[in-house]
This record gives structure tokens, C-alpha cells and sequence, in this order.
């Protein structure tokens, strides 16, 4: 599932951890088929924050589970040249019966991780999302965005590679509107300690939210999608915006937005 393309600027594959060329993906076949995304031409740079917004069912959750190899594309290619990408999805998604420390390491111990280093990396997470000393609390026992915390602590142990078969890769964190279901003031913290947490280990993200203040804030760059089928019909620089410009950034994309949703209700 590779294919040749030319980059957008002058960058080689290797500082691309996925690539997207002409990628579409139908479900169904013949005319019952539905075509969700249709010659997605995209890229993600080592290290960048890349934001997906668009309107309902426009290929977003779509594109991460052609990238995180839960599906595949029906034309076109992905190219991938990272560690494993990881997912962090809207419901943290925990093991009940796991301590936090335990869903951390799950990954890790798939993986075939000794305990000792397993044990080391968890208790470093753990600290990194700031949930130190907190190792042996289950999922019950936390509160909604301290569970999304161990979730991203989790997702970041999962693009660790122990094997060797990924040394040198970027590694590549894919997050499919992790912070909706959390209220205004836990979401407003989380997007903080993400941005905290990107800049601490230079991770690249690729981004899915409908909430287009969010993107803006977050991301590096802003990619909006069509209405289904989903393509990409504009993006936004928006890299260390702040103040005016980052609200003109906002009414912006909203603009563009409304604009795609209402051209296809149409």
C-alpha cells in the first residue's frame, strides 16, 4: 500500500511519516456503493500538528483508519514511514480490570517489552500526561479527562518501537475528536497539556474535530474537507497564531466551512 508522489514543498518521504495520494475509499459495491473519500491528496510532516475538519460523515474517522491499517483504501495509496501510529479515539477506551499503569504497558507487553522496561516507561507517561503517583488507580476510579490522559499515555507508548524494526521512524499519533465528550473547562486544560505534550516529544499528530476554534488553536495547519465524498478543498497555516488573528483564522475557516455544507445540501 505505497505509492511515488510529489510533495507539496521539497521534502523527502523520509521526513513524511504518512502520504496520501489520490485515496479514495467506497463501502458497498456497484450502486449501492457509498464513496466516503475521493483523490485525498495530503501530507504530514515530521513532527506537525495537522487538523481535519468538515462536515458530518465527510471521510475524517475515515482517513485515520486507513492510516491506523483498521481499513483500506479502494484507490490510490497511503504511504507510511513511521514507528506504529496510534490511536486515540472520543471514548478512552480503557481496560476496566487494568490499572492505569496496566493500560499503559498493554501495548508495550503485546509487543513483547520485558517488565522491568515496561514498568520505566509507563511511570514516565504517566508523569509526561501528569498523572504521577496515580499508576495503580483504575479507570472508575478516574475522572473523565484523567482517563483520556491514560489514553494518550497509552497511544504514546504505542508508537514507542522496542524492536528495532522502526529505529529512526517519526512516530505518528492519529486522535479522532478525543476531547467532545469532556466538558468546556476539562476540554480547555486537555487541549493545553496536548499542546504540552507535542512540543515535549516532537510527535507528529494528525487531528480530527468538528470544532473549528480547536483546530486552530491546536494545529499547525488547518485541512478542510469536502462533504462527502470527502476531498481537500482548502488549508490554513495557522501556526502560532494568537489574538486577532487567530479569531480572523476562525471566522475564516467557519466561512469555508458553512460555504462546503452548504453547496452540497444544495
Amino acid at each position: 500500500m505505497t505509492a511515488t508522489i510529489e510533495a507539496r514543498q521539497a521534502v523527502t518521504a523520509a521526513t513524511q511519516p504518512v502520504r496520501f495520494h489520490q485515496v479514495g475509499k467506497a463501502f458497498g459495491q456497484g450502486r449501492r456503493a457509498v464513496v466516503a473519500l475521493d483523490q485525498v491528496d495530503l501530507e504530514v510532516a515530521v513532527g506537525e500538528f495537522v487538523c481535519l475538519v468538515g462536515a458530518s460523515g465527510c471521510g475524517k474517522t475515515t482517513l485515520l483508519n486507513l492510516v491506523a491499517g483498521l481499513d483500506q483504501p479502494t484507490a490510490g495509496g497511503i504511504e507510511i514511514n513511521s514507528s506504529r501510529p496510534a490511536v486515540v479515539f472520543q471514548e478512552a477506551a480503557l481496560m476496566p480490570w487494568l490499572t492505569a499503569a496496566g493500560n499503559i504497558e498493554l501495548p508495550l507487553r503485546m509487543a513483547g517489552v520485558p517488565k522491568s522496561v515496561r514498568r520505566t516507561k509507563a511511570a514516565e507517561l504517566l508523569e509526561l500526561v501528569r498523572l504521577g503517583g496515580l499508576g495503580d488507580k483504575r479507570p472508575h476510579e478516574l475522572s473523565g479527562g484523567m482517563r483520556q490522559r491514560v489514553a494518550l499515555a497509552r497511544a504514546l507508548a504505542s508508537t514507542t518501537d522496542h524492536t528495532g524494526s522502526g529505529a529512526g521512524k517519526p512516530s505518528l499519533l492519529l486522535m479522532d475528536e478525543p476531547f467532545s465528550a469532556l466538558d468546556a473547562i476539562t476540554r480547555d486544560v486537555l487541549q493545553g497539556e496536548l499542546l504540552r505534550i507535542w512540543q515535549a516529544t516532537g510527535t507528529a499528530i494528525l487531528f480530527v474535530t468538528h470544532d473549528v476554534r480547536e483546530a486552530v488553536r491546536l494545529g499547525q495547519r488547518v485541512v478542510l474537507l469536502s462533504s462527502r465524498p470527502g476531498r481537500v478543498v482548502r488549508q490554513w497555516d495557522v501556526n502560532g497564531l494568537t489574538g486577532p488573528a487567530e479569531i480572523a483564522a476562525v471566522d475564516e475557516v467557519n466561512a469555508a466551512l458553512r460555504q462546503v455544507i452548504s453547496s452540497h445540501a444544495a
